[in-house]
């Protein structure tokens, strides 16, 4: 379902009623500092109304203007009105910040990752990523030859800002679905991915390759993956991929680590020197 957020412009007309033992000019000029008075709101008036989703793809203006909302209603003073409006204020300010994720995942210090070289046309890349301790990707860096420093500094700039999105909690799909299939130069064949052939850029190939390892997206590969073995059965080998899955880069193996493994933990082998 999708979340809007509605923003509302009032005009609101009240009048203060103090009740004063007698008049003179010293009470008079005195009387708008006083806090013992009674608000009555006369009516309030709607000036704009918008309203717009929240993951900001449309926005709509309300017809709703100018119009009259009749509301008279009794309050303490005008400190207990001052402090309600405020009250409003800084709710709707904490809705705000609730939809948006605030606090950045600290990649670890000694981390889990891959290095995959490929050539598209006569473009060396160099694709880098970090793991987070569960496998999930946290950052990338991109590495090229043949480009003027201006273009390696825009494409390590844009490896750092998708980076910090991961970090920040912007689902990988999100990239993926973004830049997949962007068309510019260079394009054409892969050489050097075991399951890619050929990108429209260099972004399609890095999201496409990410797709692949990261989230299983096997219908963006051009070469079949490796058929996974039977599915683990006894206590033993389930203990044994748990251990290997924490050591091993999730994305080196592409999730596929019955497939990329051998247990050897009952080969035993003799270390004794000949005589």
């Amino acid at each position: 379902m999708s979340k809007f957020l509605v923003e509302t412009h009032y005009t609101c007309t009240f009048k203060i009623v103090h009740e004063l033992d007698e008049l003179n000019e010293k009470a008079l000029s005195e009387v708008d500092s006083r806090k013992d008075g009674k608000v009555e709101i006369v009516n309030v008036t709607v000036n704009n109304r918008k309203t717009k989703r929240s993951d900001g793809k449309r926005t709509v203006k309300s017809d709703l203007e100018n119009i009259e909302i009749s509301h008279k209603k009794e309050r303490p003073n005008t400190e207990t009105l001052k402090n309600k409006l405020l009250n409003k204020d800084q709710n709707k300010t904490g809705e705000l910040k609730s939809n948006k994720n605030e606090k950045r995942f600290q990649m670890p210090d000694r981390r889990k990752g891959y290095i995959q070289k490929a050539t598209i046309g006569d473009h060396k890349i160099y694709l880098h990523t970090g793991e987070y301790d569960d496998g999930k990707i946290g950052e990338i860096f991109i590495d090229t030859n043949k480009e003027g420093e201006l273009v390696k500094a825009l494409t390590n700039n844009f490896a750092i800002a998708i980076s910090l999105g991961l970090q920040y909690g912007v689902p990988l799909e999100e990239f993926v679905d973004a830049f997949l299939d962007t068309k510019f130069e260079p394009s054409g064949k892969v050489y050097g991915n075991d399951r890619i052939l050929s990108a429209t850029s260099i972004l399609d190939y890095i999201f496409r390759e990410l797709a692949i390892s990261y989230l299983g997206k096997e219908d963006l590969a051009h070469t079949p993956g490796l058929n996974r073995s039977a599915e683990v059965n006894n206590e033993k080998d389930d203990q044994f991929l748990k251990i290997v899955k924490n050591i091993t880069s999730k994305g080196f193996v592409r999730s596929n680590y019955e497939d990329k493994l051998v247990d050897l933990s009952d080969v035993r082998i003799n270390l004794k020197s000949k005589n």
